[in-house]
């Protein structure tokens, strides 16, 4: 048990030297993974990880070193290495400060205490479901996946810390095929819990819904280009929030000058409707923590408030950089990795409009409910996102369904536009990537209005 092993020894050895922070980061993971494809029970893997990474920042530069091994034999001399690269010197290290308690997230029914049967027959109950709903659906891709991550972390600031993150993710892939013309539609769930997501989320509604939209997009009209209103739905995640916006605040871009919102503290960047946050500690979503991956308490970081940034996420180093406090946004994938600053759970706070209002008064346009795959650059804010699911809309009415219609903006710009906001708020999940590493995460917004926006699709169609 990684509660167990001594790191004060391990600590000694590492911040002996004139260090600005020395840590140990001890993991313990056990996963599962189903995938059922066409029928065919492709997958059904388990698996156990166990290690320790050890981290220097020293002179504001990062040393850092992992193993499999995990005892003190083991963690000692890679202690000394790294702290041989520092120097010689002696410690200085801040005085050791209190640290409240992390989020405390218990499943109501663990995935560890379900027999691997029952979540197979989960798996091909899907893959039935979403082959039911059409015959042009011609594969259906089910995913299940569960892992319990336990850490701990202790480091040169006093901090000695324990975490267990429970997360579940159920994937539906469907491609629909009909003379030649083939389409996909997927569907997503999951979050920081137990099997009682599917209290609450039916897997074969998942699976069903996922056809349906692969059905919907190969029979759907091309969508017309050009500039036009944008409404997107609440169903359609926070997608652009978190690529288009969410990269840009997180302080290692800030501290490269890499952001377009670098040096803009204060000022205001987004309509006065807009308040986005990030927060780590909401119950049983996909980006919460207990503690960051440094040991510091989640938190809910008022990012950008009625349009003016406020903040940036931080994680040590970058606030030892700035002159900041951490934020809870010191995230990795593993013990394999040195943290960087990652989002949690980040969102664009509710408005006040109703949400069928907003679609009524806009004259024609594009509603998207469903957000794709899409490429941001962080330096400028220029986005491109594909459109999963979009629909047109005339006279204050949802017509009929598009397919192939990209959303092209910069997202500061986007901020600054959006004239509606709706009180309702949708999420979606996924992983993040960055530095070559994932992280766990949410996103949300609530319905929302772009009065102009660059559709790619058909010219003139």
């Amino acid at each position: 048990m990684i509660t167990k092993i001594e790191t004060d020894p391990v600590l000694k050895a590492l911040a002996t030297n004139n260090s600005q922070l020395a840590e140990i980061f001890l993991e313990e993971s056990k996963s599962l993974s189903i995938v059922m494809d066409n029928g065919r029970m492709e997958k059904v893997l388990a698996g156990m990880d166990r290690g320790a990474g050890l981290r220097l920042i020293h002179k504001f530069t990062t040393s850092y070193s992992h193993t499999n091994q995990v005892e003190e034999k083991s963690l000692l001399p890679l202690a000394q290495n790294l702290a041989a690269m520092a120097g010689k010197g002696e410690a200085k290290i801040a005085p050791p400060s209190p640290l409240k308690p992390g989020l405390v997230s218990t499943p109501a029914k663990p995935f560890q205490n379900v027999d691997t049967r029952r979540k197979t027959d989960l798996v091909r109950a899907a893959e039935a479901a979403a082959k039911s709903v059409d015959p042009r659906i011609r594969q259906a891709r089910v995913i299940y996946m569960d892992k319990v991550q336990r850490v701990r972390i202790a480091n040169s600031l006093g901090a000695d810390v324990y975490d267990e993150r429970n997360y579940l993710v159920f994937l539906v892939h469907c491609v629909a095929e009909e003379n030649g013309v083939m389409q996909t539609g997927y569907e997503l769930i999951g979050g920081m819990c137990g099997m009682e997501l599917f209290d609450t989320e039916d897997p074969q509604e998942v699976a069903r819904e996922a056809a349906r939209r692969a059905i919907q997009t190969l029979t759907a009209r091309p969508a017309p280009g050009g500039s036009m209103p944008v409404v997107l739905a609440a169903s359609a995640g926070g997608t652009m929030i978190h690529e288009a916006v969410g990269h840009g605040l997180e302080a290692d871009h800030i501290n490269e000058n890499m952001s377009v919102y670098a040096g803009k503290v204060g000022e205001e960047v987004a309509s006065p409707l807009i308040t986005v946050v990030d927060d780590g500690t909401i119950l049983a979503k996909r980006g919460s923590l207990g503690f960051d991956d440094e040991g510091e308490p989640s938190k809910r970081n008022v990012l950008i408030e009625n349009g003016v940034l406020k903040s940036y996420m931080h994680d040590r180093l970058s606030a030892l950089k700035m002159g900041k406090e951490p934020t809870g946004n010191g995230r990795r994938e593993n013990y394999e990795f040195a943290p960087v600053p990652r989002m949690t759970n980040t969102m664009i706070l509710p408005g006040k409009d109703d949400p069928e209002a907003i679609v009524k008064d806009t004259s024609h346009g594009l509603l998207v409910s469903k957000m794709g795959g899409g490429q941001v650059n962080p330096v400028n804010g220029d986005f491109v996102f594909e459109v999963a699911e979009g629909y047109l809309i005339k006279d204050g009415r949802i017509k009929e369904p598009v397919r192939g219609a990209t959303l092209t903006g910069n997202g500061p710009q986007v901020l600054k536009e959006i004239d509606r906001l709706g009180s309702d708020l949708g999420y979606g999940v996924g992983t993040c990537g960055k530095d070559g590493q994932g992280a766990p995460v949410a996103d949300a917004q609530p319905t929302l209005r772009i009065p102009s926006m660059v559709v790619g699709g058909q010219q003139n169609g």
